[in-house]
């Protein structure tokens, strides 16, 4: 069972950056987008060295699609085998377009997001090594029917103080509930009522450094039993 989707808002542009107008933030950072990703979600949650077969990426926010990219380069730099599982909670996506011009600001993934192209707006991508799916609505209405648990966790709503409802307490309990034991979450945010959110659903949190001139950001990790 899936939610609809929202109604599309248009975005504003700084230079190759997208910005919501209907948060009023930014899809990635103003700095740096690749590296944030890099060092929030893939370093945040150990990977690649975590990287195995059947691993299963699950995120909150897919955005422009940059974790993903990022993601599955990182996936076929290690060399793994099989499929990287990937899938992305999403209740306002954005256009096919948008996200191939907010992709085009990074010459380092184009033969990927040359690749995913096609696909961009569908609802499953299959490739060799690649298993997605983009579930569209509310997650608070579509996470608690998931079947299925994610090994990592990208938490990347829009800030929580312009977007709480993606940040909320009763959330966290569900993407606890749907990490495989000794799973992650890594977050940009450090923002207190998510660590205690987060803590409250079972997660160990700590806090570390976070990107660019962000000071902190949030690791969780699901005790292992």
């Amino acid at each position: 069972m899936t939610s609809p989707p929202e109604p599309s808002t248009p975005l504003d542009w700084r230079d190759d950056v997208p910005v919501s107008t209907r948060f009023d933030d930014p899809y990635f950072s103003l700095e740096n987008g690749l590296e944030e990703t890099r060092h929030v979600f893939l370093s945040g949650n150990d990977l690649p060295d975590r990287f195995r077969f059947g691993f299963h990426v699950a995120e909150l926010g897919f955005g422009t699609g940059l974790n993903l990219l990022a993601t599955l380069q990182a996936w076929r730099a290690s060399g793994q085998e099989g499929m990287l599982r990937y899938t992305s909670f999403e209740a306002f996506p954005i256009t096919p377009e948008e996200m191939r011009r907010a992709q085009g600001a990074f010459p380092e993934l184009a033969p990927l997001a040359a690749d995913l192209a096609p696909h961009w707006g569908a609802e499953y991508i299959t490739l060799a090594d690649l298993d997605f799916r983009l579930v569209t609505g509310d997650a608070r209405t579509t996470l608690p029917h998931w079947q299925r648990t994610a090994d990592a966790w990208f938490l990347d709503g829009f800030s929580p103080a312009r977007n709480p409802e993606l940040w909320e307490e009763p959330l966290m309990q569900q993407v606890f509930a749907h990490t495989s034991p000794g799973g992650t979450a890594a977050t940009y945010t450090a923002a207190g009522f998510v660590r205690r959110g987060l803590q409250s659903a079972g997660f160990e949190v700590t806090r570390i450094p976070g990107y660019g001139r962000k000071r902190h950001m949030t690791r969780a990790v699901k005790p292992a039993s």
